[in-house]
Formats: C-alpha cells, sequence, structure tokens
C-alpha cells in the first residue's frame, strides 16, 4: 500500500495540474475567439477526448504486452511534451486554436494508455482486499482536482498568468513520473486463460466486441450509457460558454461552478465508498441517471445565478459516482478477470463513442439554439420567460432540453428487461467457474460408477 500512496501521490499532484490547465487555456480560447465562441471551446474538448475513446480497444490489448510501469510513464511524459509545446507558443505568442486541436489530440492518445495500465498495476499492487480502498482514493484524487483545479488557477491566473500555470502543470507531469521510477510494479504472471486468449493484435483488439455482443445484457446496458452520454455531452460541452456569456466572461464565477462540480463528484464518491451502493446494482445505474440528469443539467439550465449553478454542477456530478461504480460492479461480477481488460477498454468504447459527438454541440448552439432564443427567435415563445432571450439564453435552453433526454433514457432503461433484469440474466464468472467444476465432479463420478 506504500507504493501505492507515493503513485496515487504523484497521479493527484498531476491531475491537480492538468485542471489548472484546462481552466486557463478555456479562458484563453473564450477570449481569442472572435465568434461561435461555443463551437471553439467544444472542439478544444472533444479533440482532446477524442482519440483517448477510439483508441481505446488497441490500447488495452497492448497494455496486456507491455510493462504497465512503463506505459503509465510514457503516458505522463507525452502528456508533459504536449503542455510544454502549448506553453512554448504561448510564451513566444504564436499559440493559436488549431495548435490546442493538435496537441490536445496527441495528448488524447497517450492518455488512452494510462487508464487501463493503472487498472492493470493496482491489480498487481494490492491485494484483493486492497481494491475498493484503492478506488476510493482515486475518486478521492479525482474529485480534489475538480474542486481546486479551477479555484487554484482562478486564483492565480493575475499574478502569474496562463504561462505560468502551464510551466506548473509541466512540473507536475515530473513529479508523477519520479513517483513512478521510485516505486516497482510487478508484472501479472501468464495464465492459461491469458494465452488462450493471445493472438495477433487485431485479434485481442476485437475481442472484447465479440464478447459484449454475445451477451445482449451487457450490449443493452452499453447502449443506454452510450445515449445517456451523448444527451450529457450535449449539453454539459456549453456550460462553460454559457456561464461565461451570462457573466460577461467573470472567470471567478465558471471557476466556482466548476469547483461545485468536483465537489460532487467528491462527496459522491464518498458516499459509495462507506455506502457500498444499492443492492441492486442496476438501480444505482438506472435512477442515478434520472436524477442527475433532472437534479444536475436541468437545473443548470434553469439557473441564471452562481448559487443555482452550484447546486445543478453539484448534483450533475454526485450521482456520477453512483452510476459508474454500480455498473463497474456489475461488469465484475459478471466477466472473467483475465479477459476484463480488453472487454472492459471496449466497454469503455461503445459508451463513450457517442462523447465525440459532441463535436456537434457548439456549431448547434452557435447557430441554431442562440439565433433561436433571441427577441422574436422561434424558441423564445417556449423558453423565453423561463430564461430569458439574453446571450447565452440558447446554450441553457439545450442543457435543459438534454438534461429531460438523459432522465426519459434512463426511465427507458427499466422498460426493456434484458437491461433491468442483467443482474439476474448473466451469471457471476465465479459461479459459472463453480458450476462447471461440478458439473466435472458430477460427471467423474458417474464414470466411477
Amino acid at each position: 500500500m506504500a507504493g501505492f500512496t507515493i503513485v496515487w501521490i504523484g497521479q493527484v499532484i498531476s491531475l491537480l495540474g492538468t485542471q489548472m490547465t484546462w481552466f486557463a487555456l478555456t479562458i484563453w480560447s473564450y477570449g481569442v475567439a472572435e465568434e461561435s465562441k461555443a463551437t471553439v471551446l467544444g472542439s478544444v474538448w472533444i479533440t482532446s477526448f477524442g482519440p483517448t475513446v477510439l483508441l481505446s480497444p488497441i490500447a488495452g490489448a497492448l497494455v496486456d504486452r507491455w510493462n504497465r510501469k512503463l506505459v503509465m510513464m510514457l503516458s505522463d511524459l507525452g502528456s508533459g511534451l504536449m503542455t510544454g509545446v502549448v506553453l512554448l507558443l504561448y510564451a513566444t505568442g504564436n499559440l493559436q486554436i488549431w495548435h490546442l486541436y493538435l496537441t490536445g489530440a496527441i495528448s488524447g492518445a497517450f492518455q488512452a494508455f494510462q487508464f487501463p495500465a493503472y487498472s492493470a498495476a493496482v491489480t498487481t499492487m494490492l491485494p484483493k482486499a486492497q481494491y475498493a480502498r484503492a478506488s476510493g482514493m482515486m475518486s478521492l484524487a479525482e474529485g480534489a482536482a475538480g474542486i481546486f483545479g479551477p479555484m487554484v488557477g482562478s486564483l492565480l491566473l493575475g499574478p502569474i498568468g496562463t504561462a505560468g500555470i502551464m510551466a506548473l502543470d509541466v512540473v507536475t507531469f515530473v513529479v508523477a513520473i519520479v513517483a513512478l521510477l521510485v516505486v516497482g510494479i510487478p508484472q501479472p504472471e501468464m495464465t492459461e486463460a491469458g494465452r488462450a486468449g493471445r493472438g495477433s493484435l487485431l485479434k485481442e483488439s476485437l475481442y472484447g466486441f465479440r464478447y459484449i455482443l454475445e451477451r445482449p445484457s451487457l450490449l443493452g446496458l452499453q447502449l443506454v450509457f452510450l445515449a445517456t452520454n451523448l444527451t450529457a455531452t450535449f449539453g454539459l460541452i456549453v456550460l462553460a460558454p454559457m456561464v461565461l456569456t451570462r457573466t460577461g466572461e467573470d472567470p471567478v464565477t465558471l471557476a466556482s461552478v466548476q469547483s461545485a462540480m468536483g465537489v460532487g463528484g467528491l462527496v459522491g464518491g464518498l458516499l459509495l465508498s462507506t455506502w457500498g451502493g444499492p443492492k441492486r446494482r442496476v438501480h444505482g445505474v438506472l435512477l442515478g441517471m434520472v436524477l442527475s440528469s433532472l437534479l444536475g443539467q436541468v437545473v443548470l439550465g434553469l439557473g441564471g445565478s452562481l448559487a443555482i449553478w452550484a447546486i445543478g454542477a453539484f448534483f450533475t456530478s454526485f450521482f456520477i459516482p453512483i452510476i459508474n461504480g454500480s455498473n463497474q460492479a456489475i461488469w465484475q461480477a459478471k466477466v472473467a478477470p483475465d479477459v476484463q481488460g480488453r472487454v472492459f477498454a471496449t466497454r469503455r468504447l461503445i459508451a463513450q463513442i457517442s462523447i465525440l459527438l459532441g463535436l456537434l454541440a457548439g456549431p448547434v448552439a452557435d447557430y441554431i439554439f442562440e439565433p433561436a432564443m433571441r427577441p422574436g427567435g422561434g424558441l423564445t415563445n417556449i423558453f423565453g420567460g423561463i430564461v430569458g432571450t439574453a446571450p447565452g439564453a440558447g446554450m441553457a435552453v439545450m442543457l435543459i432540453t438534454t438534461g429531460v433526454l438523459g432522465a426519459l433514457v434512463g426511465f427507458g432503461g427499466y422498460v426493456f428487461p434484458v437491461v433491468r433484469n442483467a443482474e439476474d440474466i448473466l451469471p457471476d464468472h465465479d459461479a459459472a467457474v463453480s458450476e462447471q467444476l461440478t458439473e466435472g465432479a458430477a460427471e467423474a463420478h458417474a464414470e466411477a460408477l
């Protein structure tokens, strides 16, 4: 646990630096974009996140082949180098928006390897009794970075500027790499199941798709995540430009809203770690989606002040650990451990591929919803009395609409028995093994008789 804690501290510091840089670059991007500001901010985020999702199956297969510690170090190094490139361009007065698209995409490609490598490293570093504790510590790290990253970023933006914040971020990547250097991370031993699953890189990368398609309940769960991620992304990707537009580009208000979102994730993670989630895991998934959409996104859209936005931001993130934790418990119970790496990488791709469509959220806001909510626009008769007609009202309508749609997706999951009863339909992987052993013993007994 001591070795893991050292690695964890390095990741906490690195996550904090990353959040600070994202906040500073969000403010910079909004300021330099002459028009279509929502499109610009959405594009920067999507081009960074897209490679992480698209490369997940290949990354999962390669992580199983390579040294986990080396993969994590190279992932941190690659992301740090991209931040350094952006810093150099900014300091010399040459930074342009398209530079963020390119460096973000490269950094996202490196990050595709971080999650599977880190997950596999935890498995080999710790005994089973410590897995939950390690998961809770990572939830705490992400929540703390979400809280303090924007907060510290807004406080430092004046004294040291965007360049100073990015320089600090580069230092945090170095700290994370040093933490990995001083800790030993053992490689897993090859098992018979692992040997059976070996093959070409293409075969190993596609294995997860075949596994999920053969199990309709797992596929159904992932399709629910695909749909809710699409609605959530279309709303939340315009949150930052909406807040900045409605507050006259006030970075403190945006930082406060983002920090409230971090607090929600932190509190939700702490609740899940102590409570353990609902006994019927599917309720944690589906009801969590409903409540996160209604109490989170819808409230964000309805709000016009920091207090209301903070409440919506809190509840948007509060339910996410419960949703993800409940879903993770189902998959961990149903999927055999020796194939979880490739299956989970594919699962991540299916659930999050829809987020890439969030690239359309910016243009939809700039060219459809914002004009429609100007005085005399097509939607003012419906929503004008709720969100007004000032700049940013169209993006507020997007949050309300996508929040309602997200809740309908959660309720819709209960309509399909293959999703609603997934925990009953799919046997636990250890139960399947026990059944095979019992059948084998019965056959041996019959032969003896």
